[in-house]
């Protein structure tokens, strides 16, 4: 039971952030999580072509 105790004490001292930070972060990951999905897909591709062209 002091466990749980203890955990609720330590959650009233986090820091949550505002909702305009937490909108601010989620944009900021899912444009960097897009932008990188993208940059390997482009590379992949590219190596995938690359070595097509070298077994032919």
């Amino acid at each position: 039971m002091n466990f749980f105790r203890d955990i609720g004490r330590e959650m009233r001292k986090v820091s949550w952030p505002k909702r305009k930070e937490l909108t601010s972060y989620t944009i900021t990951v899912l444009v960097t999580v897009t932008f990188f999905a993208l940059f390997f897909a482009v590379l992949d591709l590219g190596i995938s072509e690359l070595i097509r062209l070298i077994l032919e």
